[in-house]
């Protein structure tokens, strides 16, 4: 199993990473303001536009360690990487399955069931945990609907056909998204999805936790020797990567939204710490970043066992257990890509 290492988050636009031996080293104004060695990462992940050396690039690259470049605001822009790992015959079959709508289907379907599966329950432990605080009738309809979701899906022919329910069950989990924030309402409420660009303290948290996600996911994706740009669900387009966003379906309830919700309800942000720009988007400055980002760190380091593997991992290490799981059914080890169910 992969070991969880550190990812190194360089949150200001204005640094510029390097190498010197075997540390990445971060620069600001030709000046070191920090090192680490890149025996101890994991993955690089930069905000901004100054950009990184060739050396360490290439770097990153032998070594396997992921380097992401991400805008001010938490829009990926690019990804470096090296030599594809993994086997040929598994990315040739990958590729057969991304033409075959039967077969996309029947890996659709079991993301999907695991990502409805995970919306019910994070409904399901909010009325469990805070029935006295929530409408524990309202939040129980919406859950039926949920679980009604599921038995459609298992029900569904074609791809089309489940992103109409998949959309739909998205609707219905997100209509009661506002009724799980419990603290600091006034400033952090959710009235709808919006993004590119985010209109909203929640929704800036939402994307920039999804961004993260994604992130890991593709790097999960390459580590087992899967293409994360040909998908399933989410059909290729030029710079998308597909399969790591149909891998995150099933972990964004209970990954990245429970982790908004509590950097919300337990008063880990505030509002100060946003601001609007002229477009109306809405934007965290570097103190809420590197906060955000310190509590993402600690949330992947906690540990829960696998329900499939029934084993203990970090949380960080799911995205990698899935994509494993995944690349298994593929080459044929296993019937059926078994999802993330989480209770």
């Amino acid at each position: 199993m992969k070991k969880l290492l550190n990812t190194l988050y360089v949150t200001s636009p204005n640094k510029y990473l390097a190498l010197d031996g075997e540390n990445v080293v971060v620069l600001e104004s030709n000046e070191e303001v920090g090192r680490i060695p890149l025996h101890n990462i994991q993955g690089i992940v930069t905000f901004g536009y100054i950009g990184a050396s060739p050396a360490l690039m290439g770097a990153c690259a032998s070594r396997d360690i992921s380097l992401c470049f991400l805008s001010s605001s938490g829009r990926f822009l690019a990804r470096i990487v090296g030599s594809e790992t993994g086997n040929v015959v598994l990315r040739k079959t990958q590729y057969r399955i991304s033409d075959d709508e039967k077969m996309c289907t029947v890996i659709a379907k079991n993301m999907i069931i695991g990502k409805i599966f995970n919306s019910r329950w994070v409904i399901e432990r909010a009325i469990r945990d805070h029935a006295l605080r929530l409408d524990v009738e309202k939040l129980k309809r919406k859950s039926a609907f949920l679980k009604d979701a599921i038995l459609k899906v298992k029900l569904c022919t074609d791809t089309q056909q489940l992103r109409g329910i998949e959309g739909e069950a998205s609707s219905i989990y997100f209509s009661v998204f506002d009724d799980l924030v419990l603290q600091q309402k006034e400033d952090f409420y959710y009235k709808n999805r919006n993004k590119r660009p985010p209109l909203d303290n929640l929704n800036a948290l939402l994307s920039f936790s999804y961004t993260l996600l994604a992130n890991e996911c593709a790097s999960a994706l390459q580590t087992v020797g899967l293409d994360p740009y040909v998908g399933f669900l989410h059909k290729d387009r030029p710079g998308r990567m597909s399969l790591a966003l149909d891998l995150m379906e099933e972990l964004r309830s209970v990954f990245a939204d429970r982790f908004v919700l509590s950097l919300v309800n337990k008063k880990i942000v505030s509002p100060n710490g946003f601001s609007v720009k002229e477009n109306g988007a809405v934007i965290m400055n570097d103190e809420t970043r590197k906060i955000v980002l310190s509590n993402w760190q600690a949330k992947k380091k906690e540990v829960i066992t696998h329900p499939f593997l029934q084993e203990k991992v970090e949380w960080g290490i799911v995205p990698h257990v899935q994509a494993l799981l995944l690349a298994r059914y593929i080459r044929g080890d296993i019937d059926q890509y078994p999802p993330f169910l989480w209770k």
